[in-house]
């Protein structure tokens, strides 16, 4: 091999290394800084959609007042499930509860009520996930959360779970606000301790 073919080789390994390093730094970067939390007080549960409506958070203007009015109308489900998918109808905006998200949402939160509870501060499996009051949301980014334009994947923390889960949301670009798109929140936690048999 000649020294220019040896000069050549060692140049394009460098070239690929530099390049691979730049894609690899890109795609690390994607989002950084973004990764912050905002919470939401209430001085009361909605029980109705005109209720829901009469918060200033209804203005639907960020993906984190969507979320935190979800859970709210979330809690709502085991007085009355009509209401609830009232609420969730509003808040899908142009969208509405289909028939298989209602099967869905019934089947979760079947004799585990808790469940949308649990994600108000101060709710947990040993007070039977009764939460604090004034109640408060606290609804998280990740640093990918908007990687997707007019889409959004926020985060609830359930005080019986050990991760955060998501709730998935569509941005309407003509009004600016942002809609319920899918309810990722309502897997398993764990049980209120006096309904553990083993607590």
């Amino acid at each position: 091999m000649s020294l220019f073919d040896s000069l050549k080789k060692s140049a394009g390994f460098a070239l690929k290394k530099e390049a691979t390093k730049a894609v690899n730094d890109a795609v690390q970067s994607v989002g950084k800084g973004r990764n912050r939390s905002e919470s939401f007080t209430f001085t009361a549960l909605p029980a109705n959609v005109a209720e829901l409506q009469a918060l200033p958070e209804a203005a639907l203007d960020s993906a984190f007042k969507t979320t935190a009015l979800t859970i709210l109308a979330l809690c709502r489900y085991e007085q009355s499930p009509d209401e609830a998918v009232e609420m969730l109808n509003f808040l899908k905006g142009p969208a509405e509860v289909s028939t298989y998200e209602k099967q869905f949402i019934r089947e979760r939160l079947q004799g585990k009520a808790y469940i949308p509870r649990s994600y108000l501060t101060g709710a947990t499996p040993q007070n039977g996930y009764k939460p604090n009051t004034p109640y408060t949301v606290t609804v998280s980014e990740t640093p990918y959360s908007f990687d997707n334009e007019n889409w959004a994947t926020l985060y609830v923390t359930s005080g019986g779970a050990d991760n955060p889960r998501p709730i998935k949301l569509r941005k309407k670009p003509s009004t600016g606000q942002w809609f319920l798109n899918d309810i990722q929140c309502l897997a398993e936690i764990r049980v209120p301790v006096e309904e553990d048999p083993w607590a």
